[in-house]
């Protein structure tokens, strides 16, 4: 066995990818520039580091399972209210994470709260955070199934290895009262302790509609405004009921062409 075999096959017992990658490109360069022992070594060490923080990251992301389109870069944050703008970049650093902080983004449909989340949640992601992004039917299914198996309490522990849970459309849930109490139990464990990111179209008076009694829901609001940032959405216009008229706009402009 030659040296370089050798080599290549205890750098892959350790787990040193980026050195099997690099090595030989870094030597010849610390030859070349006579670089010493301790800085060629410093430099493989910097790849590998920067690789693993690039694989830690796309792991996350596939685990978050976050749409693809809704980030930061496509967030038009011009949309944004003035107070949502100015708190933005302080969420985007993640720090309500270690305070086991919730945010709660309220506003009609189309107003671009869960876009708004999940941009968030992608940045988050991007600072090595682990997030779980679900629409809230998704959640409450899931947490039934495992209800029915009595493994419920592992399911709540799985999903404890997530800063965060990202739970879009909490409003739209057509909830009988097993389902209320699923939900209701995942939020209580997380209380104080994890984070959860919640979208929805309904103020809290209305939340009767999701926990069906007044004392549930008083205290389901009561854990997750505790120690919560609130965004509220209320812009005149549903965002996507301008994009719709953006769309038609052309083809409105061109049917009056011709019938002028």
């Amino acid at each position: 066995m030659t040296t370089e075999t050798a080599l290549k096959m205890l750098l892959k017992l350790l787990h040193l990818p980026a050195f099997i990658d690099n090595y030989e490109e870094v030597a010849r360069k610390a030859e070349k520039e006579a670089i010493t022992y301790e800085r060629y070594l410093h430099e493989l060490s910097q790849l590998e580091a920067y690789e693993r923080h690039n694989r830690k990251i796309a792991q996350l992301l596939k685990q978050s399972r976050l749409p693809r389109e809704k980030t930061l870069e496509t967030l038009e944050q011009n949309r944004l209210p003035r107070k949502i703008r100015a708190l933005l970049p302080t969420l985007c650093e993640g720090s309500f994470l270690s305070r086991a902080e919730n945010i709660l983004a309220f506003g009609n449909p189309g107003t671009g709260k869960s876009h708004l989340l999940c941009a968030i949640a992608y940045e988050l992601v991007k600072h090595g955070h682990a997030v779980l992004f679900t629409s809230a039917a998704m959640l409450v299914q899931n947490l039934l199934i495992a209800k029915r198996d009595l493994t419920l309490s592992q399911e709540i522990k799985r999903l404890d290895k997530f800063e965060a849970i990202l739970i879009d459309d909490i409003g739209y849930i057509q909830q009988d009262r097993e389902e209320m109490e699923v939900l209701f139990t995942l939020l209580a464990e997380r209380y104080e302790r994890r984070s959860v990111m919640i979208t929805t179209n309904l103020v809290f008076s209305r939340w009767e509609q999701i926990f069906k009694d007044p004392m549930t829901t008083a205290a389901a609001v009561d854990r997750l405004v505790h120690h919560s940032v609130i965004l509220e959405l209320n812009l005149k216009r549903s965002y996507r009921a301008e994009k719709a008229l953006e769309n038609m706009r052309p083809k409105i402009d061109s049917e009056e062409g011709e019938a002028k």
